[in-house]
């Protein structure tokens, strides 16, 4: 008798916990704000409100002075036209003590007189500015990261030419201060390189820096992150993060994690449109959704009303747009 064999082949399909989530997308909230089309503009959030301040038109044009505030990215009110900072190229914004704070700065482009800054500035309505020192104890620069950390404004390298420097004018440096127009230095030589175009953000009690680097004379540009617990003492997190290597990239805070949205690397010369997201620093996640802006460097960053703000920035041309992404907290609980 012949023997009868079955064979069963059971085809399952992969569980749904290794299949990659949906990502929310991005929600265009005007294509073209009140404020002309500009990057490297100075942002924050304050009374509830976003805030934009100068920026650049030009290389060849003294850059604005103008001060715009939106309760929705959508609708955009003037505040001030021409005000009194003129450093206002690749400039360092922050709030804190209840005030908006502006500092240091670039003018005039390529231009004669052109010059870096190193004025402080603060205002509590965006009309009205007052000048907490007419030189901080850093050099004048540009393109510096700036964070609030231990109830002080804390001030990271930066570059003291922009169009014109050398590598001796990278800084590696960290300033601190509690009224604005007292810095103190943390260290001369922090452990991560001199840069310029970088970001800094304050997780779990630490700072951390990442990415930057120099655009002229020589282009260099990182992706390693560094943190520190005391702005002294640095602490190397990973020498190549998962994102390429850029500058003028933005960052923010958003539901305890770090983020990295867009920027711009050279040979090629090419723009970013991706997004990217860390709690430690090591470990980074992309965020991939279907509908996002277009790629861009030197655009303003935002959390406000539980959203991520994208706004403005050059996409090749300048643009004026303003983006919003909301991520429920529940959509982390498989991470």
């Amino acid at each position: 008798m012949k023997r009868l064999i079955l064979t069963l082949v059971v085809v399952s399909a992969a569980p749904a916990a290794f299949a990659e989530k949906p990502a929310p997308n991005w929600v265009k909230v005007t294509d073209a704000a009140g404020w002309r089309p500009r990057d490297s503009q100075g942002e924050l959030v304050y009374n509830d409100q976003l805030w934009i301040f100068g920026g650049w038109f030009s290389s060849y044009a003294a850059p604005p002075r103008d001060v715009w505030s939106s309760t929705d990215g959508k609708t955009w009110q003037l505040v001030e036209e021409t005000a009194p900072w003129k450093h206002s190229d690749l400039s360092m914004s922050v709030v804190f003590d209840k005030k908006m704070w502006f500092m240091g700065g670039w003018y005039n482009g390529r231009l004669p007189g052109h010059s870096a800054g190193n004025q402080v500035w603060f205002s509590t309505d965006g009309k009205k500015w007052d000048s907490a020192t007419s030189g901080a104890g850093w050099s004048p620069r540009i393109a510096s990261a700036i964070v609030v950390f231990q109830d002080k404004m804390w001030l990271l390298g930066g570059t003291e030419n922009y169009y014109f420097g050398d590598e001796k004018s990278l800084k590696n440096d960290v300033w601190y201060s509690s009224d604005g127009g007292n810095w103190k230095q943390a260290t001369r030589n922090a452990g991560w390189s001199p840069r310029a175009y970088h970001q800094a953000a304050v997780l779990n009690d630490k700072i951390y820096v990442f990415g930057g680097g120099n655009y002229v004379p020589q282009y260099q540009a990182t992706n390693d992150v560094w943190c520190s617990e005391d702005g002294v003492n640095w602490t190397k997190v990973t020498d190549s993060a998962a994102w390429h290597a850029r500058l003028w990239f933005s960052s923010v805070v958003y539901r305890d994690r770090m983020w990295v949205f867009g920027g711009w690397s050279n040979n090629p010369s090419t723009n970013w449109g991706d997004v990217w997201y860390s709690k430690d620093g090591a470990n980074w996640k992309q965020l991939k959704s279907d509908v996002v802006w277009k790629e861009r460097h030197e655009h303003s960053a935002f959390v406000l009303n539980d959203k991520i703000w994208i706004a403005g920035g050059h996409a090749r041309p300048l643009s004026s747009e303003v983006w919003s992404l909301e991520i429920p907290q529940s959509w982390f609980k498989d991470e």
